[in-house]
């Protein structure tokens, strides 16, 4: 039974336990309450049950445990209260446990790290839970991507077993009450200070917070954050790689945030010490949104550990971008890097993306659609952005994976154009060789990261996996980007704007790339109304204008790259539309 976002209101009938064959249960982001039923519990042979992104209320029944042959448990972004049932722990075959962003309390049921040893998926963040983080989650060897114990009440030390986990897993327990020193072991060892800010009697590396003497773990200077000025830290004496035993702080003092920018007045240790929220995931690491003691805002982006011959490159690389000024373009600010630290320090920008604007968030029930008068101001500040990337920056680049994602809006709704270049920095922060000589960064390495990190991006996998319907055609068939990839992405963004459609249609059974349904729509002369997104019906005296930016936008992605118009034809092209009510 799959009915997700069909915006469901009601309670869960009980009814559907009475289906002996029901193996899969998908009913996520809707608007359905109450508690769940026990009799849903009966269905025995249940193998997946996806229920977040509702508003289910009540104590998660103990009745759990029935369900033998469990692999998928999603109950995240919903209003659960009471702690996990004991009888989790009987769930054996359990691959993926969500429970994030609920009310849950009391402490992690005995043997739920001996038994439920196929878990791939562990979430727990926001939620209350207390105790100590039991030792035996160490046994957990299968699991992928992040363990997300993050914003809880968890109390106690940070058992030495959990770095018994495989070594690619990251472990956030950002923002509990742990305390003492961080084991330095194992799937812990080498790991950045963002995995336990929030912590404050944590001591010892990789914080800047010394262990008081005696205590163990407190001296493991080589493990501290360290930032080499000139070369990697490998071939370096005097720069990190072999910093001498008792030396570290001193180290640590020296090497900070590098600032690409005047204005930065803040300092590596007043962004660890900052208020932390997860932004998103995706499998180039995580974004926070950080709060500085002084009130400033500002989007952190954690990129993966590992890598660290190639400072120099990401150093080049970090430091064109931060060059990179305009209204339309979000600016990079600073970056930090050490061998298992890369931050990239942006401006914060408040109303979210693109993406949500227009098709609303999940879990979300409150959605104000955007009028076309703002559509056309975000259309032209987009392509305004572009035009600076495209001809006025210092390397005339190519954004390369240009998507309603990663378009941020501003307090009046201005766009901001972001992740520019990202992918290619992850890539050289991963230390993987790079195929392009080219500074222009392309989809590729990106993609590569993402299929390394599948299970770390299953909170955006809807969007993320739209990301090659933005691509043109002949992207992934040639080397060297192209600046008219980047105006076929734009074209398939206009189209969106204008038929609330996400990139890929439904038609009837089967599915087709919106810009091929609309190239039918056109070719069957349907009238506008049939493509209009409905939420612009109010706008129906703008149609002329409507059906004239649709024209640049088939234009815009025409099949062959040189048919296509420039950025810069395409915003004056815009500038002749008026904009009403700004």
């Amino acid at each position: 039974v799959s009915i997700p976002k069909k915006k469901l209101y009601g309670f869960l009938p009980s009814s559907l336990g009475f289906l002996s064959d029901l193996r899969h249960l998908n009913l996520r982001n809707n608007k359905l309450y109450g508690s769940l039923p026990l009799e849903l519990l009966e269905a025995q042979g249940l193998q997946s049950m996806v229920l977040y992104g509702n508003s289910f209320i009540g104590f998660l029944p103990n009745e759990i445990g029935k369900l033998k042959y469990l692999q998928t448990l999603d109950l995240s972004q919903n209003l659960f209260n009471g702690s996990i049932p004991a009888s989790i722990v009987q769930c054996k075959r359990l691959k993926t446990l969500d429970l994030s962003q609920n009310n849950l309390t009391g402490s992690l049921p005995t043997g739920f790290g001996s038994n439920l040893v196929s878990l791939e998926k562990l979430d727990l963040a926001f939620n209350r839970f207390n105790g100590s983080i039991p030792s035996d989650l160490g046994n957990l060897s299968s699991l992928q991507g992040t363990v997300d114990l993050s914003h809880n009440l968890f109390t106690g030390s940070i058992p030495a077993s959990l770095g018994n986990l495989p070594e690619k897993v990251y472990i956030d327990l950002t923002f509990n009450n742990l305390s003492g020193p961080i084991p330095q072991n194992g799937a812990l060892m080498n790991r950045g200070p963002t995995a336990f800010i929030g912590n404050p009697g944590l001591c010892g590396p990789p914080l800047k917070n010394p262990c008081s003497s005696g205590t163990a773990g407190a001296s493991a200077p080589s493990s501290y954050p360290f930032l080499p000025s000139n070369s990697p830290p490998q071939n370096s004496d005097k720069d990190g790689g072999n910093i001498k035993k008792g030396n570290g702080l001193k180290y640590v003092e020296q090497y900070d945030l590098i600032p690409l920018d005047t204005q930065v007045a803040f300092d590596l240790d007043e962004l660890l010490k900052a208020s932390a929220f997860v932004l998103g995931k995706s499998g180039i690491g995580i974004v926070y949104k950080v709060v500085l003691e002084d009130g400033l805002t500002l989007a952190v982006r954690r990129l993966g550990e590992g890598g660290s011959q190639r400072f120099k490159e990401f150093q080049t690389e970090v430091e064109a971008i931060g060059k990179l000024r305009h209204p339309n373009v979000v600016t990079l600010r600073a970056y930090y890097w050490s061998v298992d630290e890369k931050l990239l320090i942006y401006d914060y920008i408040p109303n979210g993306s693109l993406a949500t604007a227009l098709h609303g968030k999940p879990g979300l029930v409150s959605f104000t659609p955007i009028s076309w008068s703002v559509r056309l101001k975000i259309m032209k500040g987009i392509a305004k952005g572009l035009v600076y990337l495209h001809e006025f920056s210092p390397k005339k680049y190519v954004h390369g994976d240009l998507k309603p994602r990663n378009i941020l809006l501003g307090h009046d709704m201005e766009p901001h154009i972001s992740d520019f270049g990202v992918g290619r920095l992850a890539n050289i922060a991963g230390g993987s060789p790079t195929m392009q000589s080219s500074r222009m960064p392309s989809e590729k390495p990106q993609e590569r990261q993402q299929k390394s990190a599948s299970s770390e991006i299953n909170t955006v996998t809807s969007s993320t996996n739209l990301g090659s319907y933005y691509q043109a055609p002949e992207a992934l068939k040639v080397v060297k980007p192209s600046q008219k990839w980047d105006v076929y992405s734009y074209g398939v963004i206009l189209l969106e704007m204008i038929t609330g459609r996400m990139p890929v249609v439904q038609v009837g059974t089967s599915e087709m790339h919106l810009v091929h349904w609309l190239q039918l729509c056109i070719d069957e002369k349907k009238p506008l109304s049939d493509v209009l997104d409905p939420y612009l019906a109010p706008d129906v005296d703008k149609e002329e204008e409507i059906i004239a930016v649709l024209k640049i936008a088939m234009a815009c992605v025409h099949s062959s790259s040189e048919r296509r118009p420039t950025m810069k034809h395409v915003s004056d092209a815009l500038d002749r539309f008026i904009i009403t009510g700004d």
